[in-house]
């Protein structure tokens, strides 16, 4: 058992961008998105609260967004110039520990913060739940999502991390660049010196090897947790997304 923990629900938006998801279900933001209905905000407290979560906040800046986070009694906290900078603001609000996650995380459930939450190796400061492209697909065949690929699989993130300790805090400067770097791992690997870029393309490199010594530089214990539910790693962030999520939804 945990001690009592809050969560933070990622929901900012781009100043003056139109996010072509939201345009594509008829919402001004995709965190209205109404799936059973329920709307995707709606969905996702839900799930953090059924895990345990004594306060929940929503990091939004949309008019429509802070009213329906209202509606729900969540906290809002203003975003901050991106989702890493809003993370700190949540952090810095909420303390720890700190579950976040985001407002498009449509199918999110308790069971899978439990076991987040029950995995997580002792002394950890930061972790992240990841799930292996053969889980992931055998739960939504035809889904298309972002790979890492390491000598120990590929793998897809989850929407889903921890903050457990104070120290946490120094990982906000690795999540800035690995955010700028998610979709191309060998510039996150090239961060850690030409050795370990070597082992990575090479295909040596495990993804534990990489993600501790990127802890390692920014001075915390930061851990990969590895789900076996695979619907974890399938968020709504295009049109095709949000169709398959309908349909396991119907299913």
């Amino acid at each position: 058992m945990t001690d009592a923990w809050s969560a933070l629900i990622l929901a900012g938006s781009r100043p003056g961008a139109v996010d072509p998801l939201a345009a594509y279900a008829g919402v001004p933001h995709k965190a209205l998105i109404v799936l059973d209905g329920e709307t995707l905000l709606s969905r996702v407290a839900v799930a953090v609260r059924g895990a345990g979560a004594m306060t929940v906040a929503v990091s939004a800046d949309d008019a429509a967004v802070v009213a329906e986070a209202n509606r729900l009694h969540l906290r809002v906290i203003p975003t901050a110039s991106g989702p890493s900078g809003s993370v700190a603001r949540g952090l810095e609000a909420l303390g720890t520990p700190l579950l976040v996650t985001t407002a498009d995380h449509a199918l999110l459930r308790p069971a899978w913060i439990d076991r987040f939450i029950a995995d997580l190796p002792p002394g950890t400061d930061v972790a992240t739940l990841l799930a292996r492209q053969d889980v992931i697909e055998a739960a939504a065949p035809g889904t298309r999502r972002t790979y890492l690929r390491f000598a120990d699989g590929a793998w897809s993130g989850c929407n889903l991390f921890w903050l457990a300790t104070p120290r946490a805090a120094g990982a906000i400067g690795l999540w800035a660049q690995v955010e700028a770097d998610r979709k191309r791992p060998w510039r996150i690997v090239r961060r850690l010196g030409p050795g370990l870029l070597l082992r990575y393309l090479t295909g040596r490199l495990t993804l534990n090897d990489a993600v501790r010594h990127l802890g390692h530089r920014a001075g915390v214990e930061v851990a990969v947790v590895v789900t076996p539910f695979g619907l974890a790693a399938v968020d709504v962030d295009k049109p095709a997304d949000l169709d398959l999520v309908r349909t396991l939804i119907r299913n």
